[in-house]
């Protein structure tokens, strides 16, 4: 467009030349539709490229989180995964400006500095020294916005989980009267949070101003040897239009460039932490075949052996101790339980997932109609949801079709509890293992779950971590844990009389229950 309007004013003001007025003047409105038509087209393209790198970005995310599974909130935080999710990925999008209008700013600076060494050898001189003297000041403000950008970053994840878990908890805080105490802690690492962002902020601005500032100079000093050059008579009236309106039009470039960098920089903390998050490794799922039928399951870790067809029950005075039983025994993580004599580790990951199934305390409950959450990934009957929710002595929680929320957020807590162990019941696994499936229900209903649960799990092996002496009093063989190890092993009633730590253990849980 400068070339147009120059070659307009040096050939088509001169007198009796009105067809080249005409004709480089229609040139002029032919480029500027164009522009405008390839301006609205960039600004789309630009668009989808953004919000397709950012939305592959969380398909990828998405993806290696489904296959991480439940080993997922064993190796990163929740709030982690949210962060990644909700900030990083937009984040990294639009560092992508950076293959679409930043290669375009730096093939338009190429461009307008040949057309100026055409012009003015000079002027070119100045045009090109320019970007490096722009680098030299914003460089450095860029690695310190990265910089404190990663301390941001790693405090922001850390935020984050903290408000997962005090929402995930928040009945829980409420009744035991924390809620205050939490919120008060949340506010100082808000604050804090608040505070390095303000950091962040200060030096954006500085490079914001810079970018905006800078090519203003940039300009200044270009149109003033231009007129020099123009009033010495090296110039001609259009050719200093010309320059004028290259330099004008070179600013958009200048200011991309600084600003894609910004971009970039900021997209490559964020990029660092999604990176970090695809390389957790996923569990081996390859491996060799599981034993023919159902056979015992053994922790060398504890000492915890479970024999199927049995219910065995693990009680212990720390339930983190039952809990990484089970895991092992699920193979959730390092193991060196067996299987038949077969190491867990070296068997294929989805035999072991189609016949054992790990009941865990918090299991997720997905939005659906009851009948969808208790069935799971299987087609729902009538008959087999029927026996899972009259085992789980379930029925108060609704009619088949009742919807339960995300969460359960519509259920209570003991009703929570009895559809997870609703849901487990009817995959009717060779394998149950379930950690404390009754801890959140009155004594009534636990005691109707544990006759139950011997009659729903007839010939299958079933392990129960609990320390309900409804459960434990049901159970064929209880190991009693203490210090993670397998202290005494026998039925509930044996153990009560000859071991005194057991017998204190579930006198002190009694009592609680008998209070409740």
């Amino acid at each position: 467009m400068p070339y147009l309007l120059s070659q307009a004013i040096d050939h088509g003001l001169r007198p009796g030349r009105p067809a080249a007025l005409i004709a480089w003047t229609a040139a002029v409105l032919l480029v500027g539709l164009t522009s405008a038509g390839l301006g609205i087209m960039r600004h789309r393209s630009m668009t989808r490229l953004r919000l397709g790198a950012a939305l592959r970005t969380a398909d990828l995310v998405m993806t290696h989180a489904t296959r991480l599974g439940a080993a997922l909130p064993r190796r990163v935080t929740s709030g982690e995964v949210v962060t990644i999710g909700i900030a990083d990925v937009w984040t990294i999008g639009r560092a992508m400006n950076v293959a679409g209008v930043g290669v375009s700013s730096v093939l338009a600076y190429a461009v307008v500095a040949v057309l100026l060494f055409r012009t003015s050898p000079l002027l070119a001189v100045v045009v090109l020294a320019g970007v490096p003297v722009l680098a030299l000041v914003v460089g450095p403000l860029l690695a310190r916005v990265q910089a404190v950008g990663v301390r941001y970053r790693r405090r922001q994840g850390m935020l984050a989980a903290q408000l997962v878990d005090v929402v995930s908890g928040l009945r829980i805080l409420n009744g035991l009267g924390g809620k205050d105490g939490h919120l008060e802690r949340y506010r100082g690492s808000s604050a804090e949070l608040r505070d390095l962002g303000y950091r962040v902020g200060r030096v954006s601005s500085w490079v914001g101003a810079l970018g905006r500032g800078l090519p203003g100079v940039f300009l200044a000093v270009v149109i003033w040897l231009a007129a020099r050059q123009a009033a010495a008579g090296e110039l001609t009236p259009g050719e200093l239009v010309a320059v004028y309106g290259y330099t004008a039009v070179l600013v958009i470039p200048v200011d991309v460039m600084i600003f894609c960098g910004f971009d970039v920089t900021r997209g490559l903390v964020a990029a660092r932490h999604v990176v970090a998050f695809l390389g957790l490794p996923l569990d081996e799922t390859a491996g060799g075949p599981a034993p023919a039928g159902p056979a015992v399951l053994h922790d060398p870790a504890s000492g915890v052996s479970a024999e199927p067809g049995l219910l065995t029950a693990l009680a212990g005075a720390r339930p983190a101790d039952t809990a990484a039983v089970l895991e092992r025994l699920g193979r959730y993580g390092p193991t060196d339980a067996t299987w038949g004599g077969i190491r867990l580790d070296g068997i294929a990951r989805d035999e072991v997932r189609a016949r054992i199934l790990v009941a865990e305390h918090e299991a997720d409950l997905f939005a659906d109609p009851l009948r969808e959450v208790v069935a799971g990934r299987d087609t729902p009957r009538d008959e087999r949801y029927r026996e899972a929710i009259g085992s789980a002595v379930a029925h108060d929680v609704g009619e088949p079709d009742h919807p339960v929320e995300w969460g359960g957020r519509n259920l209570s807590g003991g009703q929570r509890q009895r559809v997870r162990l609703a849901r487990a019941l009817y995959q009717r696994p060779e394998m149950l293992l379930a950690a404390e499936p009754t801890s959140a229900v009155d004594a009534h209903t636990e005691a109707a779950i544990a006759g139950r649960l011997r009659a729903a799990r007839g010939g299958r092996g079933t392990v129960v971590a609990t320390t309900s002496p409804a459960l434990l009093d049901r159970a064929d063989v209880v190991h009693y844990l203490v210090d993670g190890r397998v202290a005494a092993t026998g039925s509930h009633r044996e153990l009560l009389g000859t071991v005194p730590g057991y017998a204190g253990l579930v006198a002190r849980v009694f009592g609680e229950d008998e209070d409740r």
